[in-house]
């Protein structure tokens, strides 16, 4: 497979296949493709299947192939930022935001990842519940904004706003820190808990969460009567 990153700050990702070469991805992630590609939608099996539904991801998936030669799919980031492509082997997993799956070869498998310190579910934000790439091919992952990289020795730690993380090795280790003093998390502004993700390995931070944005428009939207 070949493939091309256009377009930032709204990206699309271009995937030339060759005949017999399929791709995975999220139902209605599709933009557009050459009539050589067959799409078929498989689930996976139950497990898998309610695994996607707690990522907010479709229960189903489609899988597109070349047939006849040559062919041609794209897709396209759903929010201004970037699209990065990951080479996903044993040992090489990463671990993505809900819904940050974008498309990848055959090869790569998509789960539920949950962290084991359920306080990081609560009170993390993107902590409890994430998306694991794992199996063998390159995947495609959204990033909402600009996305910074930060390589974490073992123990090295990085404390993050709840919402900033947009995927990290699956080496790194997740967890929440309450904000110190009382008249700091009261009147800082910067909400009670904040995530802490420890090396060694990738973390990758986003520059503007859709969930952030959303709540900053959310004020200014009328309701109605």
């Amino acid at each position: 497979m070949r493939y091309e990153i256009l377009g930032e700050p709204l990206p699309v990702v271009q995937c030339y296949l060759a005949n017999g070469e399929g791709m995975i991805t999220e139902s209605g992630a599709m933009s557009w493709m050459t009539p050589n590609m067959k799409m078929e939608t498989v689930g996976g099996g139950l497990g898998k299947m309610f695994g996607r539904m707690f990522t907010k991801e479709s229960m189903f998936q489609n899988r597109y192939t070349a047939q006849g030669g040559e062919g041609m799919i794209a897709f396209a980031s759903s929010f201004p930022g970037s699209i990065r492509a990951f080479q996903i082997s044993p040992g090489r997993e990463m671990v993505v935001q809900k819904s940050g799956f974008l498309a990848s070869e055959m090869g790569v498998e998509l789960s539920v990842f949950f962290q084991k310190k359920v306080g990081a579910g609560f009170f993390g934000g993107e902590g409890f519940i994430m998306q694991k790439l794992s199996g063998n091919g390159i995947a495609f992952v959204e990033i909402d904004g600009h996305a910074v990289e930060y390589s974490l020795a073992a123990g090295q730690s990085m404390i993050v706003d709840t919402g900033y993380v947009a995927a990290m090795s699956a080496s790194c280790q997740m967890d929440i820190q309450m904000v110190s003093g009382v008249k700091n998390a009261v009147f800082g502004g910067e909400g009670l808990f904040n995530t802490v993700v420890t090396g060694p390995g990738l973390l990758i931070l986003q520059s503007m969460p859709v969930y952030n944005v959303a709540a900053s428009i959310r004020p200014f939207i009328p309701t109605g009567n």
